[in-house]
């Protein structure tokens, strides 16, 4: 009795292991999948993205702005608070220099390596917009 009592489990483990182990492959398979395509010499790509042009200043600070300003990190002033006052006694123009080369905590573009200095300067408006 013990001896078939084991040989039913040992059978059962078997089917377990077989059928999560399809399981498995198929997700495997799913995060190997390739992301993107080669396409030869002669052979029609893929239709390019078009150019969405530029963002507005909210688009900017959610994708870019929002890590440091929205959360006051490295003494960022967060949008719309009284922390810009000091920083806008220098000028816009000032301000939009150091967006974009960089200034003591705040890297160069503000980590939005892909903004346009239009882009940035959006942004900037977005967040002393009541200021």
């Amino acid at each position: 009795m013990k001896k078939l009592t084991l040989a039913v489990a040992l059978l059962l483990t078997t089917i377990g292991v077989y059928a999560s182990a399809d399981k498995d492959t198929d997700a495997i398979a799913k995060r190997i999948a390739p992301v993107g395509q080669v396409y030869l010499a002669g052979a029609a790509p893929a239709a390019a993205a078009q150019a969405s042009g530029p963002r507005s200043g909210e688009q900017v600070y959610q994708s870019a702005c929002f890590a440091c300003h929205g959360t006051g990190a490295l003494d960022a002033p967060k949008p719309q608070s009284a922390d810009w006052k000091p920083r806008l006694e220098q000028g816009f123009d000032i301000l939009l220099q150091h967006s974009i080369e960089g200034i003591r905590n705040m890297p160069a573009m503000g980590t939005c390596a892909n903004c346009s200095e239009d882009e940035i300067a959006a942004a900037i408006r977005f967040m002393i917009d009541g200021v």
